[in-house]
């Protein structure tokens, strides 16, 4: 579940948990995986192939990062990128913690590959995890895509402005 979102940047939060998106093919030397490789884990950028679903962890000073390997370049984000996104988060071994995520698929790979933020947004909000947002997103605005998909979303009438 989503318990906060605020536009911040992701490496100054409090969380000691930050989740992000890695493709099954293993090339992730770009986008936000190509800034935390460069930056602190250098294997995650060339780590070979893995499936959908898989999540890899790497401890860096206080803080452990959580790979979710979620896309692929090559077939795209799939059909149901909410139930890969959920599953991914609730892979992740934190005792309770929060985690602190980026708005994943909102980058040029994402873009590029048919990421639905909409929808992955949803998958995190379907979560166990207790997921830090570091988007400009607000959290009504990601409850009411929720509602959207779950198809509890009040109707706007003529008269509701």
């Amino acid at each position: 579940m989503i318990i906060k979102s605020i536009d911040d940047n992701i490496f100054n939060t409090d969380a000691k948990h930050i989740a992000f998106a890695i493709n099954k093919e293993g090339a992730n030397d770009c986008g936000f995986a190509g800034t935390v490789g460069r930056d602190y884990w250098p294997e995650v950028m060339y780590c070979g192939e893995h499936e959908i679903g898989t999540v890899l962890s790497k401890k860096v000073g206080d803080v452990t990062f959580h790979a979710l390997v979620c896309h692929s370049l090559k077939e795209g984000w799939g059909d149901d990128q909410a139930k890969v996104i959920k599953e991914c988060f609730d892979n992740i071994p934190v005792n309770d913690e929060p985690i602190a995520s980026i708005a994943i698929g909102t980058g040029l790979v994402g873009q590029f590959t048919g990421a639905n933020f909409r929808s992955i947004a949803c998958g995190m909000q379907e979560s166990k995890q207790k997921v830090i947002l570091h988007s400009c997103y607000t959290l009504e605005e990601i409850n009411e895509w929720y509602k959207e998909r779950k198809g509890t979303a009040k109707k706007k009438s003529l008269n509701n402005k």
